[in-house]
């Protein structure tokens, strides 16, 4: 073990202090949602069953944006290993137009679905009010696309900590304007709404004059012209986010198609889901901190045609999200019965959750080594292969089996569950297969040179 240690030591220490703020930083897109949660929570478990429901739709389009978003970061990154500095502010002007489109489209598409949750057969008093509250994550979806273009931008050059310290203080006022709008203004889940509108609103603001402020990337942006968009440099970076964010949707939709089969079920077992959900996504979003400080690694690693290191840096990354998802695993379990209780003191949701907190123990270590498979194999820029395995994972697998065990054979949100986890272990088994084979390959071809 200790051998172990000392090969991959440097890797762990570039690693964490590139992840570290990238963990944060995306925590903050959860964190807003759990905030949300726990604030509403106490008002009733219709209220909770709400942004419950609303929640996990509104995450289908967040995660399509941050996929699309993320086509520039590891072509940032291989420009960066290069030394072609001047390409990359060309390359974040052509990424500001695509996340531009697409927060518009978005837009309109949830506004469309806020408009027709009554459609999906849930509640009626629980679709009234996840109506209300999805409305609210619409207008905040374009100020959120101009965060992630920014942030995704300045990430692939390796400057990570900015972008966390504007999500620690956007959550912060997020928390504060919510307890004070729902508790203090009696404003009910439109409160909550409003919050996390305005935390994304000044996020986006705040991000973007940054990053076209500040003298460290002055080199960086001589070339970002917005009136100098060409139809090949579109292409080629919609060509890595679209598949980028079509891995997300597959895993994402998958658990919310699953809020929808629990919402058959009954609101307790839509609420206990949506609190072992919560908390299952901080854990992913941490991992998904290391995922992206892989990619970044690989990607430099790849632009410098230095593939040892590749492999090892992504290798130690596989270490560090083994150790973080485990002691996750362990916490779930440990505190299953008392981490419900912070959202809500309904009984029945209370045992269904901790029910759920169990199964979300098993899976935290397959879903931390997928997600940082898909990191380490996106920043090589190799992205289709691991959209097809994800779709396969999750839809072909993970959601078939959930339906027919929770809702054919009647074991309920239980066998839901157990059908998401086994979509996540055929997930994190073929693309570490997939990352073995590409970065073997790299490096028996720069042996025979």
């Amino acid at each position: 073990m200790k051998k172990l240690y000392t090969k991959y030591k440097p890797h762990y220490k570039d690693n964490f202090h590139l992840a570290y703020p990238v963990v944060i930083s995306q925590l903050g897109h959860t964190l807003v949602g759990l905030s949300d949660s726990i604030i509403i929570g106490h008002t009733g478990k219709v209220p909770l069953a709400a942004v419950a429901l609303g929640t996990g739709l509104f995450t289908i389009f967040m995660v399509t944006g941050i996929g699309i978003s993320y086509g520039l970061t590891p072509l940032i990154a291989q420009e960066n290993g290069r030394g072609n500095r001047s390409i990359c502010g060309r390359l974040l002007a052509h990424s500001f137009v695509i996340n531009m489109i697409t927060g518009i489209v978005l837009f309109g598409l949830i506004l469309l679905t806020a408009h027709n949750l009554f459609r999906m057969d849930q509640s009626p008093d629980v679709a009234a009010q996840a109506n209300i509250f999805l409305q609210y994550l619409a207008y905040s979806f374009i100020p959120l696309m101009v965060f992630l273009t920014f942030k995704q931008f300045a990430e692939g050059l390796g400057f990570t900590k900015q972008a966390m310290n504007i999500s620690i203080l956007g959550n912060l006022l997020n928390i504060g304007l919510g307890i004070t709008l729902v508790y203090g203004f009696n404003m009910g889940i439109a409160g909550v709404g409003i919050a996390t509108f305005t935390d994304r609103l000044l996020m986006g603001i705040t991000m973007a004059w940054y990053v076209l402020r500040s003298p460290r990337f002055k080199e960086y942006l001589q070339t970002f012209n917005l009136r100098e968009i060409q139809a090949a440099t579109l292409k080629k970076i919609a060509g890595m986010g679209v598949p980028v964010a079509l891995q997300y949707v597959f895993e994402v939709s998958a658990f919310s198609g699953a809020a929808i089969m629990v919402g058959w079920i009954g609101s307790a077992e839509l609420a206990a889901h949506q609190i072992a959900l919560s908390l299952a996504a901080m854990t992913y979003m941490m991992a998904s901190g290391i995922s992206a400080a892989a990619g970044i690694r690989s990607g430099n690693n790849l632009g410098r045609g230095n593939f040892m290191e590749l492999r090892r840096s992504a290798i130690a990354s596989y270490h560090m999200v083994l150790v973080l998802m485990g002691c996750a695993a362990v916490f779930f379990m440990v505190f299953k019965q008392i981490l419900p209780s912070f959202y809500i003191q309904d009984p029945a949701v209370i045992h269904i959750a901790s029910g759920l907190l169990v199964i979300a123990a098993f899976f935290q270590l397959f879903d931390g080594t997928q997600v940082v498979g898909l990191g380490v194999l996106r920043g090589l820029g190799d992205v289709k292969a691991p959209t097809i395995i994800t779709m396969l994972a999750y839809w072909g697998l993970g959601i078939p089996v959930g339906y027919v065990l929770g809702i054919k054979l009647n074991y309920g949100v239980y066998g839901v569950w157990w059908g998401l986890l086994l979509g996540l272990l055929v997930a994190s088994v073929l693309l570490f297969f997939r990352f073995q084979s590409i970065t073997r390959r790299l490096e028996q071809q720069q042996e025979k040179v």
